[in-house]
């Protein structure tokens, strides 16, 4: 199984971003208010939702964040009423919120809970915890590496929920809904809205099958093998992008450009299989990206990710511009660092459900680093050329 290969599309971001542009061109920030919603379903029943109002639309569409973390989106014209009530209590304990979560999932789901996160798994207990351990070691690196450059970050507020099934048929029947007829292309995914990464235990595939079958779960003859190193990518991956969105880099449903999504995901994704874990540095050379952007030869490419997201979108493109974005993350941020924070900082502004035009984008992008013309594209390519 090739991880890489296989996520051909930006999962849940770029479907999300453009649905809630839709609601809410004229959407208003307002402060928090806890309220209780009742919204007709789609078999006109009604269903009763509680949450804080996280941006509202002027024709009265609101995006609603429940104490879970989740987002929910609710058109004006199924919201029946609406009525303001006390906040209720918090989850006392990581344990009660993964109890919570446990009555939304299939049954045989057990709970793994570590100092940042919540696992939900129904698979090998060890392969639960041996992710965690990755997970751990993103969330303290992540924060770590980007208070280091400069940017105002912190510690999620409340624990991080990663959701893992045993198998992909499990987790495709799970995951339709949010990836409808792609679940079979994508072997995990960050949530927008659900604020979740959901996976399946990816040492079943058939590359690894044989070194992970007998019931004992053992790291080293895993990582022992070179198609481990996909596997721990989309694990840091996803994880990556769930840290970006809870610890203040991003706003979950700004208009963050995909390049910057994709580019600050590919550039952390990168395996170290000589270390415990599996992954160890922040920035490593990323050599299928490199690889894959060295074949690009397309003059423009930069102004086209810069400018608009569309290549991510589509199965035949997306793989160039996971690459594309990649090699300008790493050039920004081994050349250009502090103006590529500063950017970041641009970027964090910007809230849910807030419209950005074209114009708009390649303006961001020039202020801090000037046009994304042919010269910094060779520049680019250049930089990319040197690496090893």
């Amino acid at each position: 199984m090739n991880a890489r290969s296989l996520r051909l599309i930006p999962l849940r971001i770029a479907a999300t971003m453009a649905a809630m542009i839709s609601l809410s061109a004229n959407a208003d920030t307002r402060s928090p208010e806890w309220l209780q919603l009742e919204v007709r379903a789609s078999d006109a029943s009604c269903d009763v939702v509680e949450g804080f109002i996280k941006a509202e639309a002027a024709d009265g569409g609101v995006l609603v964040e429940q104490m879970n973390g989740e987002l929910c989106l609710f058109q004006p014209d199924i919201i029946v009423s609406r009525t303001a009530i006390p906040a209720p209590i918090p989850f006392e304990s990581s344990q009660e919120m993964g109890q919570a979560i446990l009555g939304e999932l299939p049954p045989g789901f057990n709970i793994l809970t570590t100092k940042h996160y919540i696992f939900c798994f129904n698979t090998r207990r060890q392969y639960a915890q041996w992710t965690a351990s990755l997970f751990e070691r993103l969330n303290d690196s992540f924060i770590n590496y980007w208070k280091r450059a400069g940017c105002d970050i912190e510690t999620p507020k409340q624990p991080l929920v990663v959701i893992i099934f045993s198998d992909r048929k499990e987790y495709e029947k799970y995951s339709t809904g949010d990836l409808t007829a792609t679940s079979h292309q994508v072997v995990g995914y960050y949530n927008l809205l659900t604020n979740r990464v959901t996976t399946f235990d990816l040492t079943g595939s058939e590359a690894l099958r044989p070194f992970t079958q007998s019931n004992t779960f053992n790291t080293g003859n895993l990582l022992a093998h070179p198609a481990a190193a996909n596997l721990v990518a989309t694990l840091i991956h996803e994880g990556t992008h769930q840290m970006a969105f809870n610890c203040g880099l991003h706003q979950r449903l700004a208009p963050i450009p995909l390049w910057v999504c994709e580019g600050i995901a590919t550039y952390f994704e990168t395996p170290d299989l000589a270390t415990p874990r599996g992954w160890h540095a922040i920035g490593g050379v990323n050599h299928p990206r490199r690889q894959q952007f060295l074949k690009l030869h397309k003059q423009g490419w930069l102004q086209n990710i810069v400018e608009n997201d569309q290549s991510f979108r589509h199965s035949d493109a997306a793989t160039d511009a996971y690459a594309q974005a990649w090699a300008t993350t790493a050039f920004l941020m081994k050349t250009k660092k502090e103006l590529f924070v500063k950017y970041l900082s641009t970027l964090s502004t910007k809230k849910a459900c807030q419209p950005d035009t074209k114009e708009q984008r390649i303006k961001d992008f020039e202020q801090t680093f000037g046009s994304p013309d042919k010269d910094m594209e060779q520049d680019i390519a250049a930089f990319v050329t040197r690496m090893r």
